[in-house]
């Protein structure tokens, strides 16, 4: 299967996750829950890193680095994977954001991933379209393709599409726990720390309500 069909076919995340979900009328945005800032912590090194520390900034693409990687060899489709390194992708999108800090409103460590994130999709998406130029090689129909039919890249497209304008229309802190816990899978006390809640459960109970407000999205999406 493509990559992004991969990607997405974590379905299961959908139903596992949303099977503990605590009182809708939570407010994860309600700053009475967060915790201190540590000096160590995620935030701690996005203030320092928007402030011109070059060591913060370091710290914080090595810290997530592997992961946005990972993120966006699964987000490429085999025919644009090739064209390059997709390491040299994430330190080309990291080296943009670091010189536009400017243009980011930190709030906390989860709007910073969100912030990559989209920086990132966007530097993929510009990555699919100039692959989708390259002249194709001939196929030999002797021997079958280890590559997705044009049907299955055409339904985990659709997918991915639906799933990306469901996510975008969360609020902005339920997305954020969308990409640090199941996009990046970040550990729960990362999670906890990006997402500045004060215990594990807590943002354990944030990120099952934020599937399950995404699965809403995504079933009662209009047609299109």
């Amino acid at each position: 299967m493509i990559a992004a069909q991969a990607d997405l076919s974590r379905g299961s995340w959908l139903m596992t996750l949303t099977t503990s979900v605590a009182d809708p009328d939570d407010d994860p945005d309600d700053a009475s829950s967060a915790a201190p800032i540590d000096p160590e912590s995620s935030m701690a090194l996005v203030l320092r890193a928007r402030a011109g520390d070059r060591p913060a900034m370091e710290q914080l693409f090595a810290r997530y680095s592997s992961r946005l990687v990972r993120w966006a060899h699964g987000r490429l489709p085999a025919y644009a994977r090739s064209l390059g390194d997709t390491h040299d992708l994430v330190q080309d999108t990291m080296l943009k954001v670091f010189l536009h800090f400017d243009r980011f409103q930190p709030r906390h460590a989860g709007a910073f991933l969100a912030y990559v994130r989209q920086t990132l999709q966007n530097s993929v998406t510009d990555r699919i379209r100039y692959g989708a130029r390259r002249p194709t090689e001939l196929i030999d129909d002797r021997y079958p393709s280890p590559q997705p039919s044009q049907h299955e890249e055409f339904v985990a497209q659709e997918l991915l599409e639906r799933y990306e304008r469901a996510l975008a229309r969360l609020r902005p802190a339920y997305r954020e726990a969308i990409v640090a816990r199941l996009e990046l899978g970040l550990p729960w006390p990362e999670v906890m720390d990006v997402l500045r809640k004060p215990s594990v459960p807590a943002a354990q109970i944030t990120v099952s309500r934020a599937v399950m407000r995404l699965a809403d999205e995504m079933a009662n999406e209009p047609a299109r």
